[in-house]
């Protein structure tokens, strides 16, 4: 069977392999059930040979790790929903962590973030984002390669001591811009320096199956990293802009590539200005055709804006006290979503509902939802709970990718070059103006060009270069998006 069994109403509910692509939500008060929905989700994709991308906020989606306990409750459960076969049933998993803690490091370069998503994490006001932007702008330029926070600090502080003459190229740039954004650059260095550097995460490392052809759930430690909101959010926004644009186009399969899970996913839309909502929207939109499957979680349903809400095909509602307004509001969302069902007054079920019970809709044959059911919700395989440290380590101790992440590697990038740019060897060719109403800014460029790299460059220059062209040929999909189709609120695309 390649469909996934979520529950039983008046008859059993599947999730259909066929259309998992078309994104889903899972929605609900604490405590109701929605976690282990997102199991059941999560290893029937597996199961069926989808790998699955998932944060773990709260500690307890690790069990997918391990075996569940086949308990009389359990047990009761699956024979009234009629699981074929019922046992209980680990997944395969590879853990993942920013802060290396949890989890293999998961890190990728400041020049892959891209100016704009990197000035969300900064929290930066309009202003500051656009000296940022001239930071890159001149960084890629000048063909440096900005890899860690060191890196795009040392960078700043040129730009600043030469500030006059950046002004005059690219646009003002105040000191007390520079300022602004290297005091936010402080506050990240407790929190997400281990983010930025290398090795960089490669996307074929999520989309991985076991030998015996499952998918591989990658899990991603978030318990502490969900207190960093902006940093949170901004991380799984690039990546799922990531793999918007490196995966290729493959219209409508029988299952799909990968299935992307955010929990907690009103952080995603918090404050996100509307440039950046509506290029969240098209990424959305349009990642299904790449076999990406966008699964969104949250306490209410219109934690989720409306245009997104729109084109999420399966849904799971579980319980909602309309105790406050804004329950109340929460409750009325729900109950417009759905389609009807003359069986069933959705707007006085959803807080009827107990534990383990939702009201769920799908895709059916041609891409049709059904009409919403109140269902008893299937029991995961995998153990409903945390997992131990020791039981974590041991599964990292057997990860098909721990050898290829668990060190880091600083290689040669702005920081360095800029601590030699006065060595005393031949400066690199000067990009030539393109025409001659580009001669004024080619002037301009020489004179950066020459504080820049001071008299010369050391011997090595055109070897360093050379591997850095090759890493930078190697990641330009992913900073076309970052400053294309997110990038491109700043009016670029590269």
């Amino acid at each position: 069977m390649t469909d996934i069994l979520l529950g039983k109403g008046e008859h059993q509910i599947f999730l259909l392999a066929k259309y998992a692509n078309r994104h889903g939500l899972v929605s609900g008060a604490t405590g109701t059930g929605k976690t282990v929905s997102l199991l059941v989700i999560a290893e029937g994709l597996s199961r069926i040979g989808v790998p699955v991308f998932i944060a773990d906020v709260k500690g307890d989606v690790a069990g997918l790790a391990m075996p569940g306990a086949s308990t009389p409750q359990v047990e009761k459960r699956a024979r009234e929903i009629g699981l074929p076969g019922f046992a209980p049933e680990a997944s395969p998993v590879v853990f993942w962590d920013l802060y290396g803690k949890d989890g293999h490091p998961i890190r990728t370069t400041v020049s892959e973030i891209g100016p704009a998503l990197f000035a969300r994490i900064l929290e930066l006001n309009e202003v500051q984002s656009g000296v940022l932007d001239i930071t890159f702008k001149l960084a890629d330029e000048q063909g440096l390669l900005l890899l860690d926070l060191d890196d795009l600090r040392s960078l700043l502080a040129l730009v600043s001591d030469k500030r006059t003459e950046v002004s005059q190229r690219y646009g003002l740039v105040s000191t007390q811009s520079i300022a602004a954004i290297q005091r936010a650059l402080l506050r990240l260095e407790g929190d997400g320096k281990q983010f930025f550097g290398e090795p960089a995460l490669e996307l074929t490392d999520l989309l991985r199956t076991d030998l015996t052809g499952r998918g591989v759930v990658s899990i991603l430690a978030a318990d502490r990293l969900v207190l960093e909101p902006r940093l949170y959010s901004t991380f799984l926004l690039w990546l799922l802009s990531e793999l918007f644009e490196q995966l290729p186009e493959v219209g409508d399969l029988d299952k799909p590539k990968l299935a992307f899970i955010f929990d907690e996913a009103h952080l995603l839309f918090d404050d996100a200005p509307p440039a950046l909502m509506h290029r969240i929207e098209q990424v959305v939109r349009l990642i299904r055709s790449k076999g990406v499957g966008v699964y969104f979680c949250s306490q209410f349903p219109d934690d989720v804006p409306g245009e997104i809400l729109g084109q999420l095909g399966n849904r799971i509602q579980h319980a909602l006290r309309a105790f406050t307004p804004r329950d109340q509001k929460a409750v009325k969302t729900a109950a417009e979503t759905f389609v009807p069902n003359p069986k069933i007054d959705v707007a006085q079920v959803i807080s009827q509902l107990g534990v383990g019970e939702a009201l769920v809709s799908t895709l059916q044959a041609n891409g049709v939802p059904m009409p919403v059911e109140r269902a008893l919700m299937a029991p995961p395989r995998c153990r409903m709970g945390t997992i131990t440290a020791e039981e974590r380590a041991a599964i990292l101790a057997r990860s098909p990718v721990g050898g290829k992440y668990n060190t880091a590697v600083n290689r040669e990038s702005a920081y360095e070059i800029l601590a030699r740019r006065r060595s005393d060897v031949a400066p690199p060719e000067k990009p030539a103006a393109k025409d001659a109403k580009d001669a004024k800014g080619a002037q301009q460029g020489d004179m950066l060009h020459d504080w820049l790299w001071g008299t010369g460059r050391r011997q090595g220059m055109v070897e360093t270069m050379a591997k850095q062209a090759a890493r930078t040929v190697g990641s330009q999909l992913g900073r076309q998006i970052l400053r294309g189709v997110l990038g491109g609120i700043s009016g670029r695309r590269r």
